[in-house]
């Protein structure tokens, strides 16, 4: 579980990294190996998604591969790890802090 937290953690700067001001390949390219390294990927896999974000600098535009890639890893993620990682708390534990409530201090 504590990958994927790391996990989540860094698709969430892609995400910012992405739809920001400052659109910084080099922040990008950092999101997309640690994800790689993260979910321990084939040497294979990696050196593709940095032909892609090689491809993207000279293009000037940041290639499909490599969105399609982010987000294939967010959908596999477990939702528990991804609440965890945005300090998210649980409903069903809320709510059982208010059973100990008495109708008298209402």
């Amino acid at each position: 579980m504590g990958a994927e937290v790391y996990q989540a953690q860094v698709i969430k700067n892609f995400f910012e990294t992405i739809t920001g001001t400052d659109r910084n390949l080099t922040r990008i390219y950092m999101c997309v190996v640690s994800l790689a390294k993260l979910r321990m990927e084939s040497p294979e896999k990696i050196t593709h998604l940095m032909d892609q974000m090689r491809k993207s600098k000279q293009k000037r535009e940041l290639s499909i591969d490599i969105i399609d890639y982010v987000c294939t890893c967010a959908i596999e993620m477990d939702m528990q790890s991804v609440s965890t990682a945005f300090g998210v708390t649980e409903i069903a534990g809320m709510a059982d802090s208010f059973n100990s409530i008495s109708l008298d201090s209402l």
